[in-house]
C-alpha cells in the first residue's frame, strides 16, 4: 500500500438519491477524482456538481463525450441500465454500475458482450461483500471454524422506503421489488462466502397492490405496485449448501437475523449487507456463547453511523481491475447475482426449479491482500 496509485478521472452518470453516498465514499479516494457530473436534466447535474465542487457537468452525451474522463459510474436507475452501460463502453470508458447489471438475464448477457467487445472494464455493485463484515465471515468459512458448511439464512425486510425516499416509484416497478432492489446485497455475499449458485425454486406475491408515501418531499402520494414484495426462494449451491430467502417489502419490523451460516461445526451470524462493516459473530458447537471475530480487513466506516451508508469501495476495485490487480465486484459475478435473481421470478411464475446457466468463480479474499 506505500506505493502511489495510479489517477482515473471519474464522471457520474445520475445525481439522484445515492449520488452523495457516492461522493462521500470517494472522497477516501483522491486518486479517484469526480471531474464530471452528466445528467439527463443538465439543471440537476449542474445543482449536483455545485453542491459538491466537481467541476463539469452537463447531460449524459456531454459525459460520454469527454475525452477526459476514463471511467463512468452509472448511477441511473435499473431500467436505464442496459443502455447506458453499453452507450458508456461504446465511448471508450471503464463502467462501474449500481446493482443490479440489469432488469433482466437477456440484458445481462448484452452488457457482458458490450463490455468483451469493447475492451473495457466493466464493474457493479453490490460492493459491500468487500467490507470487512463479509470478509471476516469468509476467512471463518476458509479456516473451517463452522466446519463443512450446511446450510444459510438471508432475511431481507424493508426499509419503509415511502416514509423518507421523494419518489420510490422505482423500487415498485421493473427492476425492483425486494428481490432485485435488496436481493443483490444478500446473495452476493452469499455468493462469495459459499461460492455459485446451481438451481433456485421460489414463491413470490404482490402485498399490499398501492403504497401510500409518506415523505416530507415527496414527488408522488400513492405508487401502483408491478412487481411482486414478497419472495420466499431456496437457492442451491454448487457446493451443495441449501439456503433460505426471504425477501420482503411487507415485512417492516422483524426480529429475524439478517443472515447467518450454518456449518457441521458451528453457525456464523453477519450483519446488514447493506453496510460494509458490523460484528461478524461465531457460536462452535459447545460454545457457551458468541465471540466477536476481530475484522480480517480495515473498516470502510464508523459502525452504526451514515458513514456505513457510503458507496465506493466498488470503483476503487475496478480501478485496481484497470491496472492490473484483482477484479472482485466483476461483471461475470454480478451477473451470477443477477441470473439468480431473476430465476426467483421464474420459479414461482412456473412452480418449478430454475437451474442457471451461469457460474462464477469465488472472488478473491481481500484479506488475503
Amino acid at each position: 500500500m506505500g506505493t502511489a496509485r495510479q489517477s482515473h478521472r471519474i464522471g457520474i452518470l445520475g445525481s439522484g438519491n445515492i449520488f452523495g453516498r457516492y461522493v462521500a465514499g470517494m472522497a477516501r479516494y483522491p486518486e479517484l477524482p469526480i471531474v464530471r457530473v452528466g445528467d439527463i436534466d443538465p439543471a440537476r447535474a449542474k445543482q449536483a456538481a455545485v453542491e459538491h465542487s466537481i467541476p463539469a457537468w452537463g447531460d449524459d452525451a456531454e459525459l460520454y463525450a469527454d475525452e477526459s474522463v476514463d471511467i463512468i459510474v452509472n448511477l441511473t436507475p435499473p431500467v436505464h441500465h442496459a443502455r447506458t452501460i453499453v452507450t458508456a463502453l461504446e465511448a471508450g470508458k471503464h463502467v462501474y454500475v449500481e446493482k443490479p447489471l440489469g432488469t433482466t438475464v437477456e440484458e445481462g448477457r448484452a452488457v457482458l458482450d458490450a463490455a468483451a467487445a469493447s475492451g473495457r472494464v466493466l464493474g457493479s455493485a453490490p460492493d459491500t461483500f468487500l467490507g470487512s463484515a463479509s470478509q471476516t465471515a469468509r476467512r471463518a468459512i476458509d479456516a473451517g471454524l463452522v466446519g463443512t458448511p450446511v446450510g444459510a439464512s438471508a432475511f431481507i425486510s424493508h426499509s419503509k422506503a415511502e416514509t423518507w425516499h421523494p419518489d420510490p416509484r422505482f423500487l415498485f416497478q421493473r427492476g425492483g421489488g425486494p428481490v432485485m432492489d435488496m436481493g443483490p446485497y444478500y446473495v452476493a455475499i452469499l455468493v462469495n462466502l459459499l461460492g455459485p449458485i446451481a438451481s433456485v425454486t421460489a414463491a413470490t406475491r404482490i402485498g399490499a397492490p398501492v403504497r401510500t408515501v409518506t415523505a416530507p418531499d415527496r414527488a408522488v402520494d400513492s405508487i401502483e405496485v408491478e412487481v411482486p414484495t414478497h419472495a420466499s426462494a431456496v437457492l442451491t449451491f454448487a457446493s451443495g449448501v441449501i439456503g433460505t430467502a426471504l425477501m420482503s417489502f411487507d415485512i417492516w419490523d422483524t426480529e429475524l437475523p439478517r443472515i447467518e451460516i450454518y456449518g457441521t461445526e458451528g453457525t456464523l451470524s453477519l450483519p446488514n449487507p447493506n453496510n460494509f462493516d458490523g460484528d461478524v459473530r461465531l457460536r462452535r458447537h459447545g460454545d457457551t456463547g458468541w465471540t466477536v471475530l476481530e475484522p480480517a480487513v480495515g473498516l470502510f466506516g464508523a459502525v452504526d453511523t451514515r458513514e456505513q451508508h457510503r458507496r465506493g469501495l466498488g470503483v476503487r476495485d475496478l480501478a485496481d481491475a484497470v491496472e492490473g490487480g484483482p477484479h472482485r465486484a466483476n461483471a461475470a459475478f454480478a451477473f451470477h447475482v443477477l441470473e439468480a435473481l431473476c430465476a426467483v421470478e421464474t420459479a414461482s411464475r412456473e412452480s418449478r426449479v430454475v437451474p442457471l446457466e451461469s457460474g462464477c468463480e469465488r472472488p478473491a479474499p481481500r484479506y488475503a491482500a
